[in-house]
């Protein structure tokens, strides 16, 4: 009688207490494998999944590979498409937080097949859009801002949806899925545009992505997100998914591994921005007689197996009973150490070959962060995984397009890349350095929420 009459005190403290309605005699892990996918359903989702990435990928590079027959069709100058293209990356921004908070409260699924199903239609309607009045440049500009807001939940959500569904020792293989998804998209983006912008106009661009896009919205939505396929979340909603208020992201950010992930984050994403940015540049400039279609292809096509080799290799060592800190943090040293070792040699001369060499191994190396700090939030904060995957996301972003404008402007100044190659190296190993030693595997964001209290 004592024992349920202490019980019953400490729940009816509970409100008070702000302990987010944790409940002693539910164990979290009980509460969190009630969500987890079966296998069967897991890898259809992954497949689901990785098409979607690549469709990402597919619609936001259209805007890109058709900006110059846009520009000689509406007239527009190097700083009028730098301005259409640029507002992607400003709504980009903007909605990574808010994605994966929503998505951490009403599931990832439902985030993601909406929000698809949106940039899927303007995808589809840029064309429209861009013949509706004089003021296309306006439009346009509005278009792109709109589809980086609306692509700024995806990722965000993925990792909400991951941290919920996906158990702990499949996580770095369905990351590095969906990112190799999006090398793919981009490829599939630049050999679409070659067939379809001379033969049918680059309308045909937007209205074949957008169609694909929206069809993968709604295959997705009837066959895996209708009726009993979703599992039941109410369990894990009241218990594990806390407010984000101004306390508890303070909360977290007294953690050294939470700011230390971030940080690395944030470099790893403004080295990859930089890359994908200047390399076509680069091999331009300094091999002008080269064949185009080797260095804009065999990099990225690299990466694909490389995205998926690495995933499986931090999946397996984590099956094999290696720390999940440990497998995290050998996953980085290859995406920013080893792929810094074939950086650094391009500052000096270099043949075409050696050239497109290095940059492939490093190009394919950087992807082994999706078994390192891309998945390390779902680690360290999976009630929560998906508004601090946006927040780092959103930095990660900024902090990109400061560096690749920042490169820009050293090129122009120096007129060596030398320089480029130098910092983005040590930009990459300071990133490595703060996670080696910072870095962690275990859960935080619960620690406050355990408290056991004996009368």
């Amino acid at each position: 009688m004592a024992e349920n009459h202490t019980a019953e005190q400490f729940r009816d403290l509970k409100p008070s207490l702000d302990l987010n309605n944790f409940r002693p005699d539910e164990p979290v892990e009980e509460l969190e494998n009630q969500n987890i996918w079966p296998r069967s359903l897991a890898r259809k989702w992954m497949a689901m999944l990785f098409l979607g990435t690549c469709l990402l990928y597919c619609a936001r590079m259209t805007a890109p590979v058709c900006a110059v027959s846009m520009a000689a069709t509406f007239h527009w100058s190097k700083i009028d498409s730098g301005l259409v293209l640029g507002g992607f990356f400003w709504g980009y921004c903007f909605t990574q937080i808010l994605g994966g908070h929503v998505s951490d409260k009403v599931g990832g699924e439902r985030v993601l097949i909406t929000s698809a199903a949106s940039w899927a239609l303007i995808t589809a309607g840029t064309p429209l859009l861009a013949h509706l009045g004089s003021h296309t440049l306006a439009l346009m500009t509005l278009a792109r801002i709109l589809m980086g807001l609306l692509q700024g939940v995806f990722f965000p959500s993925l990792a909400s949806l991951c941290s919920q569904r996906v158990v702990e020792a499949e996580r770095g293989f369905l990351m590095s899925t969906m990112h190799s998804g999006t090398h793919l998209g981009t490829l599939l983006a630049g050999g679409m545009g070659s067939m379809m912008l001379d033969r049918y106009g680059w309308e045909s661009m937007f209205y074949c992505t957008g169609f694909l896009a929206g069809l993968w919205a709604v295959t997705v939505w009837y066959y895996l997100s209708r009726g009993d396929v979703i599992m039941q979340q109410t369990g894990m909603k009241s218990h594990l998914q806390a407010s984000l208020s101004l306390k508890r992201w303070l909360y977290l950010f007294k953690k050294p591994p939470v700011w230390a992930m971030v940080l690395t984050h944030m470099c790893a994403c403004s080295t990859s921005y930089t890359l994908l940015s200047w390399l076509p540049t680069y091999f331009k400039e300094s091999f002008p007689h080269a064949t185009p279609w080797v260095y804009n292809v065999v990099p990225w096509l690299t990466a694909i197996p490389s995205a998926l080799g690495g995933g499986f290799v931090s999946d397996f060592l984590i099956t094999k009973g290696y720390g999940v800190a440990s497998v995290r943090k050998i996953m980085q040293v290859g995406a920013m150490g080893l792929s810094s070792m074939f950086i650094l040699p391009l500052s000096g001369a270099v043949h075409f070959t050696s050239a497109v060499v290095f940059l492939s191994a490093a190009v394919g190396l950087t992807t082994f962060t999706g078994g390192g700090v891309s998945v390390n939030v779902q680690d360290l904060t999976p009630s929560c995984a998906g508004a601090l995957y946006g927040f780092m996301n959103m930095m990660g972003a900024l902090m990109g397009l400061v560096l690749v404008s920042f490169s820009g402007y050293i090129i122009e100044v120096t007129l060596s890349w030398a320089t480029v190659f130098s910092l983005i190296t040590l930009i990459n190993i300071t990133g490595l350095g703060i996670f080696l030693i910072f870095g962690d595997a275990q859960r935080v964001d619960l620690q406050e929420n355990c408290t056991i209290i004996v009368v």
